[in-house]
């Protein structure tokens, strides 16, 4: 008689315990899944993605902690980067470009919204697992958009320069933020306004709103 497979070992990472629970619920009816970890912060993940106290093979990673905490995309970056570290399959509510970039250059294996079903939850984990690429559907055509009409797309340093023009910061305050130069930071904002077909910040963040690419 052949012995059992090991089962996928998860951490789930939101900062929201009845997702959390509603999570490992789902996850428990998978015969070849362990949930043996949350985390309520990203931090918290990292630390528990490390090796140190158990075992991960895939972390369900959300994107927001909440006001003054690690962005998730910057977790998976920290998971990520270490050799022999779990994959990371992001689990969000927010489907905009800023952040499905965020999460696509730091490193996660898939992307997929927590409205999903759950039979594509469970065959997107065993995708990550398997060490490959598990994008949601519409998370895949919004990125098959971008490669098929680049000229119009921002890049992720001009969402990131967008999104706290939306935030309401000024030029001097981007600069700090990111550490680039003022100069950067306008030229950025030139680009931006160009391939928005927009002559101001306004309606800048505007069209980009509209069009999915910052969070409303």
């Amino acid at each position: 008689m052949s012995p059992a497979p090991v089962p996928i070992r998860l951490l789930l990472a939101d900062d929201h315990p009845v997702v959390r629970h509603g999570l490992r619920a789902v996850l428990d009816t998978e015969a070849d899944f362990e949930v043996v970890a949350e985390a309520a912060s990203a931090e918290r993940a990292i630390e528990l993605a490390s090796g140190g106290e158990v075992e991960v093979d895939v972390v369900l990673m959300d994107l927001q902690f909440g006001p003054g905490r690690m962005h998730g995309a910057e977790a998976t970056a920290a998971i990520v980067g270490r050799a022999g570290g779990p994959r990371v399959l992001v689990l969000t509510t927010y489907d905009t470009d800023a952040d499905i970039l965020a999460a696509v250059e730091a490193g996660a294996s898939g992307y997929l919204l927590k409205d999903a079903p759950p039979e594509e939850l469970a065959a997107a984990v065993r995708t990550a697992a398997a060490g490959q690429s598990a994008l949601a559907p519409a998370i895949a055509h919004r990125l098959m958009d971008r490669m098929r009409d680049p000229g119009e797309a921002l890049s992720l340093r001009e969402l990131e320069v967008l999104r706290l023009v939306a935030d309401g910061l000024s030029n001097l305050q981007i600069s700090k933020a990111l550490f680039l130069s003022q100069a950067t930071v306008k030229s950025h904002l030139v680009h931006v306004f160009a391939k928005l077909g927009v002559d101001s910040r306004t309606a800048a963040v505007a069209a980009a709103t509209a069009r999915g690419m910052l969070r409303r």
